[in-house]
């Protein structure tokens, strides 16, 4: 009797479309598992390509951000505080002297640079670095402390100095010095001993909201010239300034506009820059990017930015406003892998699918082992892609890996369903849904519709072809 029964569940399994159904869906669901540890592998290639590329950068040069020159002039301060004798209860007024900092902008800055990159490899991955050569020239125009009813006398004319921040100062290739009029003064870094590094202004955590252009913390360093004479400081007329600032970086340069009126022209031999900022650049994109370089400039006004020309006290943090370009690699491998497995599932279950309807069609039997066999066989297909990807170009990668599977599954085909006929029916339509993916993957911008449309024709198509089938036999 039990032995009856067991034939006669199996008999259902075997000739049932329900169960045969519920069988495909429930090993459809099983491989989803080994489709997860694959793009866990990738997102865990992906990081050690980052981490090697931050190792690169760290030896030859981080991303360069540049913010000056600024004109810093000390002043007193006068604070007023009230002390209670206890003894007494009087209270005697006594007035305290405080040093602070004055920062003026230059009234305009002009700034040309030459930035020449190159692929820089260690392994397998590919990092871009960069040796840029920048001409600085502008002026100063008469510091204004009215603002903030800071009297003449007050004013510490004798230690005015000017200072450069930037990102990257291990990355400095020369000795940088500011011409001002007839007068040359040399930079020297500032080390602040009170602390365990170097005077910094305020550090520009990563929050990619705020600043989605910088991959981490953006620590601004600065450069301080000795006290200027007299001849040097604008007091009554303009004083002009011009110097050079060579630097080794990597991946990005950028700049904020500090001047009044801020140009910046740029030109470089890399073929594939990503500019970025507030500021729209003055050329034609078209015209100015080529297989050979690219040239870019911008002209940005006081009046296009949100910040004064002077602080008193402290300098704030105005990288929200820097631009820049960033020198990228064309093809991120990990990325278009990692989106070409949200396609597995839907690989899967056509696949699964198409030899459903096979069977259902042709009565020919095909064993569960045989459909989880298959989809391994669909699943190896990004483990090939990914690990090929590290070693030639993403279409070659996909090549390979397409032709390998869809081969591996016609052959095994060939042996389950005992003719030619439904074999390479399945190789065609395995070619054309791989060759869909590949397309909507090059497609960024209309990924969604192509797909969208895509999906509708197979639907429409797996209609077409279920139409006579007796969804009620079973």
């Amino acid at each position: 009797m039990e032995t009856q029964k067991n034939n006669r569940f199996g008999h259902w399994i075997k000739n049932s479309i329900t169960a045969r159904m519920f069988m495909i869906g429930f090993l459809t669901l099983i491989l989803l598992i080994p489709l997860f540890y694959v793009e866990s592998l990738i997102k865990e290639r992906s990081h050690r390509k980052a981490d090697v590329i931050n190792e690169i950068n760290e030896k030859w040069g981080n991303e360069v951000v540049l913010y000056g020159p600024i004109l810093k002039i000390p002043y007193r301060h006068y604070k007023e505080t009230v002390k209670v004798d206890q003894k007494t209860g009087l209270a005697t007024k006594e007035q305290q002297v405080e040093i602070r900092e004055a920062y003026f902008f230059p009234e305009n800055l002009t700034i040309k640079a030459d930035v020449k990159a190159e692929a820089k490899k260690r392994s397998i991955y590919t990092s871009t670095v960069f040796h840029s050569k920048m001409d600085f020239k502008g002026e100063f125009t008469l510091p204004d402390f009215t603002s903030e009813g800071i009297k003449n006398e007050d004013i510490i004319w004798e230690k005015a100095t000017v200072v450069i921040n930037s990102s990257n100062l291990k990355g400095i290739r020369n000795q940088v010095k500011i011409k001002l009029n007839d007068k040359a003064y040399s930079f020297v870094p500032k080390y602040n001993k009170s602390t365990t590094g170097y005077n910094t202004i305020e550090t520009a955590y990563y929050d990619y909201n705020k600043y989605p252009n910088y991959g981490k913390a953006i620590k601004f360093q600065y450069l301080e010239s000795g006290f200027l004479d007299e001849s040097s400081i604008p007091k009554e007329v303009p004083v002009k300034f011009e110097f050079n600032f060579n630097v080794n970086g990597s991946e990005q340069i950028s700049f904020i506009p500090i001047g009044k009126e801020t140009r910046v022209s740029m030109t470089s031999n890399w073929h594939s820059p990503s500019f970025f900022g507030n500021f729209l650049r003055l050329n034609n994109e078209k015209e100015s990017i080529t297989k050979d370089g690219f040239t870019a400039d911008w002209e940005i006004l006081q009046i296009n930015r949100q910040f004064e020309q002077e602080f008193f006290g402290s300098l704030p943090n105005l990288l929200e406003f820097a631009f820049g370009v960033k020198l990228i690699v064309p093809v991120d491998e990990y990325q278009k892998s990692e989106r070409t497995t949200k396609y597995g599932f839907m690989v899967i279950s056509l696949t699964f699918l198409i030899f459903f309807l096979i069977q259902t069609l042709s009565k020919i039997n095909i064993h569960p082992f045989q459909y989880l066999m298959i989809g391994l066989a669909l699943t190896m297909f990004y483990t090939l892609l990914i690990s090929l990807t590290e070693h030639s170009s993403y279409l070659t990668a996909y090549l390979i890996s397409g032709g390998a599977v869809v081969i591996l599954i016609s052959l095994y085909s060939k042996s389950i369903l005992k003719n030619y006929k439904f074999p390479l029916f399945i190789g065609l339509s395995l070619t054309a849904l791989y060759g869909f993916i590949f397309v909507i993957i090059q497609l960024e911008n209309y990924a969604l519709l192509v797909g969208s449309i895509g999906l509708f024709i197979i639907l429409s198509t797996v209609m077409f072809f279920s139409r006579k089938i007796d969804w009620n036999n079973g």
